[in-house]
């Protein structure tokens, strides 16, 4: 007991400078949370590599833009299916039914991928009705990653913000952030990368790992609510929180008219939207890229690797203090910063278009999303009621990340014979030409946006309102 009481203390003191001071059961509070962030985004970052991986290999990589349009498609009705359930099923209970889904159906996807995951001249050879299987099942599958990004991410963090105070936030999310990043670098590769390590032609050994690793997030999460005092498990709570409560009416569509009533929740919106269409130009032209020069499970590899260097990238960011710049300058400072940050990323995108170097820029761009822009949004959450928590914030990171990454793909879509001549400089100039004149207004844009956010949320904690 004593050795284990010495390790949270030395903990405790590691995590001072970047997060701030703890009371002991808040941070065994943030360390539980923390605990799951790690296996669900290291479950997620596990995961992506393989939906690209496996699509280019059982589909064709200049589809790419086209199955962001399926996600889109899909999505609309998966999250209505969500958001009934959030009505009727506790927040609690969907945190364990969502993560036994997805496991159940990652094994699933495990034992397909055993069949159809041939080597590509061996797929060749098939009937045409196993090429057309063969087919669906590389969109189904990245569908279904795609909603599990959208759904589960946004599940944890919606149940994160409805059970934290603002204060306590401030410091608690950065480290369980931090334990998250831990996640993303050690299963990407140590998973996602195996069967290539051990000699396997297909990903199927990562994906029964993957989904024992989601059913064991169901134990932790009863084991969170149950050792956690129930003081440090209250939602934030402004004095007109109850007046904003009445004008909500219940129904499928209650997130999307919350998003659409509140210039706030627009806002958060827009900061997503911009964000993704710029990083899905880039994402487009890396995995283009990585499809030339990889195939197969090395090519799950390689975007392994890449997963957990984005990561190891955020947790150094977070480990230097990257967190203090919220808790000393501000929601609004690090709202701000992030699209200066890409502007400088996008101009070294139009001027450098090499394999190493969108790693590069890849992994930065989102590296540094994750360590600062992701944390600051997820409190602009704190000061709204919970059917904004857990209602208009699934339609905003469901359909604000993928309508944005649709926005982007129809960008890709739109140029491609450009992109079809990818070994033509004239084509490949004007593709990246039309990038710029489309993202920089854009980031223009996200730059006053997080400004009137980080305004907003500022004034909405000092008087202990809700925003809506």
């Amino acid at each position: 007991m004593g050795v284990s009481s010495g390790i949270l203390r030395f903990f405790q003191f590691v995590c001072r400078f970047n997060f701030g001071n703890f009371e002991k059961e808040e941070f065994k509070k943030f360390l539980r949370m923390g605990l799951i962030f790690a296996l669900i985004i290291g479950v997620y970052w596990t995961l992506r590599p393989l939906k690209d991986a496996v699509f280019i290999q059982l589909v064709d990589k200049l589809q790419l833009p086209y199955a962001k349009t399926v996600s889109v498609l899909i999505l609309l009705p998966l999250v209505m299916f969500y958001t009934k359930l959030l009505e009727k099923t506790s927040k609690e209970k969907m945190l364990v039914i969502l993560p036994v889904f997805y496991g159940i159906m990652v094994l699933c996807f495990a034992l397909l991928m055993q069949v159809f995951q041939s080597p590509a001249e061996a797929i060749a050879q098939r009937s045409f009705f196993f090429l057309a299987a063969t087919r669906f099942l590389g969109y189904f599958f990245y569908v279904f990653v795609e909603s599990f990004g959208s759904l589960v991410v946004a599940l944890f963090w919606a149940f994160s913000a409805d059970t934290t105070e603002p204060t306590s936030a401030k410091r608690g999310f950065p480290l369980v952030v931090t334990l998250g990043q831990i996640g993303g670098i050690v299963l990407p590769y140590g998973v996602g990368g195996l069967p290539y390590r051990l000699g396997h032609s297909t990903d199927t050994l990562s994906m029964i790992i993957l989904s024992v690793l989601l059913l064991g997030i169901v134990p932790l999460v009863y084991y969170l609510l149950r050792a956690t005092p129930k003081h440090l498990l209250v939602s934030f709570h402004g004095a007109n929180e109850k007046k904003e409560e009445r004008k909500q009416e219940p129904g499928f569509l209650e997130g999307l008219k919350l998003l659409l009533g509140h210039r706030y929740l627009l806002g958060i919106f827009a900061v997503n939207f911009v964000y993704e269409i710029v990083v899905t130009i880039f994402d487009f032209n890396f995995k283009i890229a990585a499809g030339s020069e990889y195939s197969g499970v090395a090519l799950s590899n390689y975007l392994s690797v890449y997963g957990s260097s984005v990561n190891t990238v955020s947790l150094i960011c977070l480990l230097l203090g990257i967190s203090n710049v919220t808790r000393f300058l501000g929601v609004g400072v690090a709202l701000a910063a992030m699209p200066v940050i890409v502007g400088c990323a996008l101009a070294g995108f139009l001027s450098l278009n090499s394999l190493a170097f969108l790693f590069i820029l890849m992994v930065g761009s989102k590296a540094i999303n994750y360590a600062l822009n992701g944390p600051a949004l997820k409190q602009l959450y704190i000061p709204t009621t919970p059917d904004v928590k857990f209602k208009a914030q699934a339609w905003i990171e469901t359909f604000g990340s993928r309508t944005s990454k649709q926005a982007g793909s129809t960008f890709n879509m739109s140029l491609a014979p450009l992109q079809s001549a990818f070994g033509d400089l004239a084509g490949k100039s004007h593709y990246l030409l039309l990038s710029g004149f489309l993202c920089f207004p854009l980031l223009a844009f996200w730059l006053i946006v997080a400004i009137f956010l980080g305004r907003t949320f500022k004034k909405a904690i000092k008087e202990n309102k809700v925003v809506c």
